[in-house]
């Protein structure tokens, strides 16, 4: 599962805009815009988040899981399990 914060937070790593990640992925701007503003885990058909986490990945950004390692060599940022999240 991703989370619309993590889809917001790739994107600004990636430096594009919502129109651009909907090209990137096939996907129609709406459905991203409807994905990037669910609560919580997005939520979708499971072919429309696979697209979208592929076009990720294909453009240099790795989401990762709650308490998965990370396989990737690059830089990256992540949440503490333990840090509290701001409002």
């Amino acid at each position: 599962m991703i989370t619309a914060a993590q889809m917001r937070a790739a994107r600004a790593l990636l430096g594009i805009d919502q129109r651009q990640l909907a090209e990137l992925s096939g996907m129609s701007l709406p459905t991203i815009q409807r994905m990037e503003a669910s609560e919580g885990n997005v939520r979708g058909v499971v072919e429309t988040l696979t697209k979208v986490i592929e076009a990720f990945n294909r453009a240099g950004v790795e989401l990762i899981a709650e308490d998965a390692a990370s396989y990737g060599g690059g830089r990256g940022v992540r949440f503490k399990e333990s840090a509290p999240r701001p409002d």
